[in-house]
């Protein structure tokens, strides 16, 4: 076995974290799997994976051969599949993390078309509003909806959305109804906890942004959740228009504070930034901006919004 193959066995490995399920897709006997990592780390002088009864983990060690394998074998790709023929058959797998509702509500029909227009493109999706680690989770691509990127972040803008707050007429009737933003914390809000400030809300006070603290008794990491709360008059919840509209529209929510608007949220692509950025996820996240109506179109080998 040459050096990129035991590269792609070790992640193989460390991704599927069992040498069974790495044997039972390469048609092998576990222990030719076994053998080959153990030769991989006596050819480094380094243990890899610590071995247990019941699982697998990467050592110090491992994790950081793990990362440069991915980076290696990125450009390995690129380099063997040649730009000509990529350009003409994406192909390959494509690993996807996305937030849970907005996904399921408005990215998987777009994701189904695609598959079925590029169907040598694989698509392994993981729905959770979690904020994943790219690198070292092996994440090709994550849509993150939000006001602001961190530094450093690599991506694409591939639409907008805005914020409102919302509660159901039953709630305002029993409650009232703030006026200014300051009131909020005389009432029962919904948390969302997927953020790192839950217990504070921005608006746009006087053309300048500031926070505003509230109380919850009832929160959650899920925007639905919390929406489903607010229709039952729970009480009042920051939501984003794509979840609340219907909602609003039928009249089972009211929206408030509109004077006070929120931040615009930025719907982006956010790639890891150690690697080249293959032809068939350039396809995927032109076929998205097209679809979703973003833009920026990226140059280089990094996206930036």
């Amino acid at each position: 076995m040459d050096k990129l193959d035991a590269m792609r066995l070790f992640v193989r490995v460390a991704e599927l974290g069992s040498f069974s399920a790495v044997a039972q897709q390469m048609d092998v006997a576990r222990s030719v799997v076994t053998r080959q990592v153990a030769a991989l780390e006596a050819h480094l002088g380094v243990k890899l994976l610590a071995r247990s009864t019941r699982r697998l983990s990467l050592t110090s060690g491992g994790a950081a051969y793990l990362e440069k394998c991915r980076v290696i074998l990125n450009l390995v790709e690129v380099a063997e599949t040649g730009l000509a023929e990529e350009r003409q058959t994406p192909r390959g797998l494509i690993r996807l993390s996305l937030p849970l509702v907005y996904s399921l509500k408005h990215l998987a029909p777009l994701l189904v078309e695609f598959s079925n227009r590029y169907p040598e493109v694989e698509l392994d999706m993981d729905f959770s509003d979690r904020r994943s680690n790219l690198i070292q989770e092996g994440i090709d691509l994550a849509v993150r909806i939000t006001s602001r990127l961190e530094p450093g972040d690599v991506a694409r803008r591939l639409g907008s959305g805005r914020m409102v707050v919302v509660a159901a007429p039953d709630y305002l009737a029993r409650h009232g109804e703030p006026r200014h933003p300051s009131e909020l914390i005389h009432h029962q809000c919904l948390g969302y906890t997927a953020t790192s400030n839950p217990h504070r809300w921005w608006f746009m006070v006087d053309g300048k942004a500031e926070t505003f603290p509230i109380r919850s008794r009832f929160q959650a990491n899920n925007g639905d959740m919390l929406l489903k709360a607010a229709i039952a008059g729970l009480g009042i919840s920051c939501e984003p228009m794509f979840s609340a509209g219907e909602w609003l529209e039928q009249g089972v929510l009211k929206q408030i504070l509109s004077e006070f608007a929120a931040p615009e949220l930025g719907i982006y692509a956010v790639l890891p930034g150690n690697r080249h950025v293959p032809h068939r996820l350039r396809v995927l996240m032109d076929f998205l901006v097209e679809r979703l109506g973003g833009s920026a179109a990226a140059t280089g080998e990094t996206l930036r919004p």
